[in-house]
């Protein structure tokens, strides 16, 4: 039952590309997307965490750096992540951010809290092969530097969302998602404010979507990954995850038609492959606790 959490939490990571997608063709601006994506979940998530009396006791510091985490980089990366998918499809979006656990290697070995190691380097190399040769090539046969761009800072801000968070990684998980949430959801309401109230006035469909977005791919995801976490641990959470960007690009070629190019699929190839042999445990450490994402309870790997 673990695993199936585990896959589960991932499908529902992995579908969110292709709902927000289908969002924008119902007249969803960007906007709009992300105010009502984090109201909806963020008001879910408190009740839930107000009623299992997950809220309770917290002292003042983790209260607020949850809400500055979900504040500044949550909702960064998140932007990021949605205005990538106004330019490129689903699938390049989704193999170039699969690249962050790469990323959160590359600064865990900088600031010496990792080792490097001849594994981690050839990943790096080959994962870096593998992002050059998805971005090398669209399905449309053209380059949208503006919409790749978004993407890899995407990935980057998440690194940056992770390694300090797991300064923080004491706070319960379920809280700590909640007030991330809300944070994020802070930040789009004054975003909001100063630049005018986005349009909500589009159509039922679009509204669907978007609640599938916060319902099934934020919230139902984040409760999935908790509880595959905890039954299964965190290294068979990290090697299940691998299966969030397979799921978006396969959905997304189901909805939308979209192929990727040999060149592409060959790329997304090694980005994956490289994700995974980093992620393999090896040796008596293998299950000692790392700055992976998903090795963090308090950092699911949401988008």
């Amino acid at each position: 039952m673990g695993s199936l959490a585990c896959l589960l939490s991932a499908v529902a990571f992995g579908v969110m590309a292709v709902f927000a997608k289908l969002a924008y063709d119902e007249g969803v601006q960007l906007d709009a997307l992300l105010l009502v994506r984090f109201g909806m979940a963020g008001l879910l998530l408190l009740a839930i965490a107000q009623a299992r009396g997950r809220l309770r006791g917290l002292g003042r510091r983790p209260v607020v750096v949850g809400l500055l985490m979900g504040a500044v980089g949550y909702a960064a990366q998140a932007g990021l992540y949605f205005a990538a998918l106004t330019r490129v499809d689903a699938s390049e979006v989704a193999l170039v951010f699969s690249v962050y656990p790469l990323l959160v290697m590359v600064m865990a070995v900088l600031t010496r809290r990792e080792r490097p190691t001849r594994r981690r380097t050839a990943g790096l190399v080959v994962a870096l092969t593998g992002v050059t040769l998805v971005l090398g090539g669209a399905s449309t046969g053209s380059l949208d530097l503006a919409g790749s761009a978004f993407a890899l800072g995407s990935a980057v801000v998440y690194t940056a969302y992770i390694l300090v968070g797991d300064r923080v990684a004491g706070t319960d998980p379920l809280a700590f998602a909640t007030l991330v949430c809300c944070g994020a959801f802070a930040t789009f309401v004054v975003w909001s404010v100063l630049r005018g109230v986005p349009d909500l006035g589009f159509a039922a469909r679009g509204w669907l979507w978007l609640a599938l977005i916060a319902l099934v791919s934020t919230v139902a995801a984040i409760l999935l990954f908790f509880a595959g976490l905890a039954r299964v641990g965190p290294t068979v959470t990290s090697l299940l995850s691998i299966v969030e960007p397979v799921v978006t690009v396969g959905s997304a070629a189901v909805v939308f038609g979209e192929s990727l190019s040999a060149r592409q699929a060959l790329g997304g190839a090694l980005v994956l492959g490289a994700v995974l042999v980093v992620q393999w445990p090896t040796g008596p450490d293998a299950g000692a606790r790392s700055p992976s994402p998903q090795l963090d309870p308090a950092l699911p790997s949401v988008p």
